[in-house]
Parts: C-alpha cells; sequence; structure tokens
C-alpha cells in the first residue's frame, strides 16, 4: 500500500489498548508511551505526561538540545501520529496524544525558565485551547481532516499534529501578553 494515497479504514474503529500499544513503535510513540490509554481525558493525561518527561530531561537537556529533540521529533511523531491512526481506523482518536506531547513540550521548550505556577498557567492555557478549540485551533482542527473516502496519506497525518501546534501558539502568545 502506498502510504501517501492509503484510505482511511471505514471498517469499525479499533480501540487502542495494551496488546495495541506494544504491537508497533509507531503505537508506543503516537499512544505517548501508554498514557493515551487513559479512559478519562488522554489528551490531558498526556499533557500531564509530557510536562513530567520534560521535567525528568529538563536537567541533561540545554536549551539548544531541547531544540533538537522538537525538530527530530516532529517527523518521526507525524510518522507515529499516521501509522496509529490507520492502523486504529479513525482520522484523530483521542488515544494518540504525541501531538500533546510534542505540542506542550514546545510550550515549555518556550515559556521556560519559569517556576511551577508559570508551567502550571501554561500547562492550563494549552489544555483549555486544545480541549475548546476555539477560533484558530478549530480551523487548525478542520483543516487537514479527511472525510471519508479520502485519501488518509501525509496531509491528514499533519492534522494530527496540526491544532495541537495551533494551541501551543494560542498558548505562547497568552503567555507572551500576561508577561508584558
Amino acid at each position: 500500500m502506498n502510504t501517501l494515497d492509503a484510505t482511511l479504514d471505514t471498517t469499525a474503529p479499533r480501540r487502542a489498548d495494551l496488546r495495541f500499544l506494544l504491537s508497533h513503535p509507531a503505537h508506543l510513540i503516537a499512544l505517548g508511551f501508554g498514557s493515551g490509554l487513559s479512559p478519562k481525558a488522554p489528551g490531558t493525561v498526556g499533557t500531564l505526561w509530557a510536562w513530567v518527561a520534560w521535567l525528568v530531561l529538563d536537567p541533561w537537556l540545554g536549551e539548544w538540545q531541547w531544540g533538537v529533540v522538537l525538530v527530530v521529533t516532529a517527523p518521526i511523531g507525524w510518522w507515529a501520529c499516521l501509522h496509529s491512526a490507520r492502523a486504529l481506523r479513525q482520522a484523530d482518536p483521542g488515544s494518540i496524544v504525541w501531538d500533546e506531547i510534542w505540542a506542550f513540550w514546545l510550550v515549555l521548550w518556550l515559556v521556560m525558565p519559569t517556576g511551577f505556577w508559570g508551567q502550571l498557567a501554561a500547562f492550563a492555557i494549552f489544555r483549555l485551547f486544545d480541549a475548546a478549540k476555539p477560533g484558530p485551533v478549530g480551523w487548525a482542527d478542520r483543516a487537514f481532516k479527511p472525510r471519508a473516502g479520502e485519501p488518509f496519506g501525509a496531509r491528514a497525518g499533519f492534522g494530527i499534529l496540526f491544532d495541537d501546534v495551533a494551541a501551543a501558539l494560542c498558548t505562547l502568545l497568552i503567555v507572551a501578553l500576561w508577561r508584558t
């Protein structure tokens, strides 16, 4: 199957579970190393996972190294999200949380240094934009989603990430306005 011209399987969506998570490295990444399996609010759990991972890794990574991590993991995440969405037979399954992880890492990278309360505020603002999808985030969420029968290729995989990048940019705008 050509990965750029594949169509989304229209049979019943598959449910993500531990067996699915461990069946392919792409699923492990896309499902946020298990955080996307949360039965409630997987996007919030994935974002919390991103925050904890940031706190664990940050003592060993400098600012430019975080930039490299973001550049390197963006295409890997794109591939993992696309592969996993196809396997789950859904355009943007809730269990795929790599998009939240990557976007929140971007937020943290650009708002640091800040203390716990600044990070918590960034978390809350990001989750608000990601969950409610107001204005540009809602547009970004709809812009690249394939309709039934349309090819589910690289463009659709990008769509999984795009709304979270928009939520991150809106979060950064609010934080910048707050700081001034």
